[in-house]
């Protein structure tokens, strides 16, 4: 039994989605991720108990400029593992890898929010970034220093800072 987020969500901008609520739907929304998230601490909660694998598969087949290889990279899976969540989707994932699905997912949102565009973030994630000593954004988010550094580009481009 699901409980939909309301616009009320501490975050939400008028007339719009809070960043949790933008990554709840990358992730297939309350009905894929099988529990109310309404909270940070929720988020710690799915994370742990292994979000399922339903999430991983919407994400993989709704992002539209991306090849389904470069986000299993970048979440640290293999396109045989998306496939057989695809069969099986209420199977959770480990810890590992709900905590790099739920962190793709948010760079997603972030980026979507920094260019107005999901299509654009993308294009953004898959090319090489001056900023990153021209590597690719998505490359670097397979370790918590190289998500750590997306992040940092991706605050300095929201706020002007064009580097």
């Amino acid at each position: 039994m699901s409980h939909p987020i309301h616009q009320s969500t501490p975050g939400a901008k008028p007339g719009g989605q809070s960043p949790l609520q933008k990554i709840i739907q990358l992730l297939g929304g309350p009905q894929v991720l099988e529990r109310p998230i309404l909270s940070k601490l929720d988020v710690h909660e799915a994370i742990l108990k292994g979000i399922p694998g339903g999430a991983l598969v919407f994400i993989v087949e709704h992002v539209k400029s991306m090849e389904p290889s470069d986000v299993t990279r970048a979440v640290g899976v293999s396109l045989r593992t998306v496939q057989r969540r695809t069969k099986t989707p209420a199977t959770r994932l480990s810890q590992e890898q709900s905590g790099r699905t739920w962190k793709f997912a948010e760079i997603l949102a972030r980026a979507t929010e920094v260019f107005g565009d999901q299509a654009e973030a993308e294009q953004w994630l898959a090319r090489p970034a001056m900023a990153l000593d021209e590597r690719r954004p998505l490359d670097l988010l397979s370790s918590p220093a190289g998500v750590e550094m997306v992040e940092q580009v991706l605050g300095r481009l929201e706020h002007g800072v064009y580097t």
